[in-house]
Order: C-alpha cells, then sequence, then structure tokens
C-alpha cells in the first residue's frame, strides 16, 4: 500500500451547557477552511492558504518532542473489537504521538474486515490531547462523497482576495481570543472588528456573484476555490435561495468544502429556526448520513447541525436518525470526553422519545446508559 498523507489534527473546541442550541451566539467561532486556529503550546504551526481543512498539525517528522497521548477513543466498530484495534496501534494513553501516522493507518487497514482507517486528534479533554481512532469495516453503513469535479473555471481575483484578508483577519481575532460570534442572521458576524467589516462586505459580494459561485462550487476542479464559494453562498441575502446549493455542496470530496458547508448550514439552520416564515427548506439526510463518516470532524458538524433540525422532534427525521444511524450516535454517546459525548447523547435521547428534562436528568447523574437503552428499545427507561 502507498504511503497515505498525514490527516492528525488539531483544534480547539467551544464549550456549552448541555442543551444550548447557539440560537443567538457562538462562543467560539470556527475558523473557515484555509486557516490553521492557534493551539496551546508547543504546536504553532500556521498552515497556508492552501490547507483546506481548518487544522493544525500536532505529528511532524520534523518535530524534536512528540505530543502526549491524552485521551484515546474509538467510532465505526462493530465486529473489530477495541482490543485489536489498541494491539494493532502500538501505543497507548500517556504514550508519544506515533512519528508516522500514515503508518499507523497502513497497519491498522490491514486488519481483516477493516476496509479504511482514520486517526485524528483533538483538543482538549481537561488539557489532555484526544486521539479518535475511526474505522470503516466491510459492509458498515458508508458516508458516499460525490466525485472531485475536473473543471477549470475560477472565481474573480477580488473575490478571492477578500477571502484571504478574511482568512488573515479571523487568525489573527483567534490569536488575541476575539472569538465570539452571532449565527443570527443566517450568517457569522464576528464581534472583532476587522473580521466582521471584511464580513458585512460578503452578502453584496455574494448577491453580485452568485452564479459564478454556484459554478465553481459544482464544477471547479480546484478544492480551494470550490471552499470559497462554499464558504460565501452562506452570506447570501436570500437564504432561502442557496439552502440547495449548500446541502448539493456536503457531499463534496474535499473535506474543506465540508467544512464550510456545513458551518454555513449551521447558520442557515439558526436563522430559519428564529424566522420560521423564511422559506428555508433544510433537508437532513446528508447530515444523518455524516453520522457514519471516516471523518471526526465530518461527525461533529453534523451533530452540531442535527441538534438544531431536531429541536421540532419531527418525527419522520427522528425515524431517519434511527434508521440510518443509530449504531453510530450510540458508540459515540459513550466516548470518554463528555463535551464530544453530549450531543449523540442528545440525539440519543430524542431518537428514544425522552423530553429534554429528561435527558438532562441523566446526563446530570452520569446515567447514559438508561437512555441508550431507551432509544436501542430494550424497555429500559430513563427516570
Amino acid at each position: 500500500m502507498g504511503g497515505r498523507a498525514s490527516k492528525v489534527c488539531m483544534r480547539p473546541l467551544s464549550t456549552g451547557s448541555l442543551l444550548l442550541l447557539a440560537l443567538a451566539r457562538v462562543g467560539l467561532a470556527q475558523a473557515p477552511a484555509g486557516v490553521s486556529v492557534p493551539t496551546p503550546p508547543p504546536a504553532k504551526t500556521r498552515a497556508g492558504a492552501k490547507q483546506v481543512p481548518a487544522v493544525v498539525p500536532v505529528v511532524s517528522s520534523l518535530a524534536p518532542t512528540l505530543p502526549t497521548v491524552g485521551v484515546i477513543d474509538f467510532y465505526g466498530l462493530n465486529k473489530v473489537t477495541r482490543d485489536r484495534i489498541q494491539r494493532t496501534l502500538g501505543f497507548k494513553e500517556g504514550d508519544p504521538f506515533p512519528p508516522s501516522k500514515a503508518n499507523v493507518e497502513e497497519r491498522l487497514d490491514e486488519i481483516p474486515g477493516v476496509v479504511e482507517s482514520h486517526l485524528e486528534a483533538v483538543c482538549c479533554d481537561e488539557g489532555k490531547i484526544v486521539l479518535y481512532v475511526g474505522i470503516e469495516e466491510r459492509g458498515a453503513v458508508h458516508f458516499d462523497l460525490r466525485e472531485a469535479p475536473e473543471g477549470e473555471m475560477t472565481l474573480p481575483p477580488d473575490i478571492t482576495a477578500l477571502y484571504r484578508r478574511y482568512f488573515d483577519a479571523f487568525e489573527d481575532a483567534v490569536r488575541h481570543g476575539s472569538t465570539d460570534e452571532d449565527l443570527t442572521h443566517g450568517h457569522s458576524l464576528m464581534a472583532d472588528p476587522l473580521v466582521r467589516e471584511i464580513q458585512l462586505q460578503f452578502p453584496a459580494l455574494t448577491e453580485a456573484h452568485l452564479g459564478e459561485l454556484r459554478n465553481v462550487l459544482r464544477n471547479s476542479g480546484d478544492e480551494e476555490q470550490r471552499a470559497i464559494a462554499a464558504f460565501l453562498i452562506g452570506y447570501a441575502p436570500r437564504k432561502d435561495q442557496v439552502a440547495e446549493d449548500l446541502q448539493f455542496a456536503l457531499r463534496d470530496a474535499d473535506p474543506g468544502v465540508r467544512a464550510n458547508t456545513a458551518r454555513a448550514i449551521v447558520a442557515l439552520a439558526v436563522y430559519a429556526r428564529l424566522n420560521p416564515d423564511s422559506g428555508i427548506k433544510l433537508e437532513p439526510t446528508w447530515f444523518i448520513e455524516m453520522l457514519n463518516s471516516l471523518s471526526w470532524s465530518d461527525r461533529e458538524r453534523a451533530l452540531k447541525a442535527l441538534q438544531i433540525l431536531t429541536d421540532n422532534r419531527d418525527a419522520t427525521m427522528l425515524g431517519q436518525l434511527h434508521n440510518r444511524a443509530l449504531p453510530a450516535l450510540v458508540e459515540m454517546s459513550r466516548w470518554k470526553t463528555l463535551e464530544h459525548a453530549l450531543p449523540a447523547f442528545l440525539l440519543t435521547g430524542r431518537v428514544a422519545g425522552l423530553s429534554e428534562q429528561q435527558i438532562q436528568d441523566a446526563w446530570t447523574r452520569g446515567d447514559r446508559e438508561s437512555v441508550i437503552a431507551a432509544a436501542l428499545g430494550n424497555g429500559k427507561k430513563a427516570r
């Protein structure tokens, strides 16, 4: 098997109360594709504009001291056991990260029944880096991505230049801790004055170039151009006109395009929730399918969107979650890092038909299993 590109990454996570849907303000803005978010020392790498995933590398073959794996958790396991995966990893919690993540993935891929593996590191659980080991088993539910287009169209230079100005301003704002973000307009508006000044230019720019943005999003072979288009389309003044474009882009082959798209849809969902007469129609299908993605980042973004989309307890939507993603929700609800397990636990409780208060009470007393049992339908109920 040929060498695989390193995919270990790290990013800061926002914190929040149990059932907060972020309908008004988000405590920590998420980076657009191409922006590297500063992380706690010793990681100080700044990615270039062509690095689309919003991540900072943790592992480098040139680093004199490798960071330590604080927590290891898993997803995608069904027939393959955790013990088998752990033995194949060759390291445990408390050990340094391996110098070659690609080599570890190649070893995991050789386990009988494993189609592909993916390691992703996330910051932080009480200051510890969390390493997620994703496995796709043969015959498992597969998140199907669209083939990358091959067209040569690009956006006008002034659009790309403004996006990159935003890129730099955002990075500077995060470096200085200025991360408050307002999503109530259906797109991000940050409190940082320089970032906000640039963001306020996006709606008019998007309205004037919407046709070009759509064309690039669907047909350009340049993943950075598609990521920029996905980001800017979310700023269209008529939100009901771009929901279909964004939902199309959720299955883009490039993770950076999916990242920008998912963030745009979360803002759109917040706006639709606050403005029920807006005419915005958001289908949950691809977010539900994304819960089975090999990428931890895909799953995390899908959980965030589905918390908002299922808030009205639509029976069809919850039925789709049960039929297409319940094993994934159960597995993620049991993750060791509570902040990461919480969104999946909330959705599991909704699938079980429990009230928000029942879900919160079970979480508060540390009783995840009764909610999981209720969702699985074995008769146990959360008190």
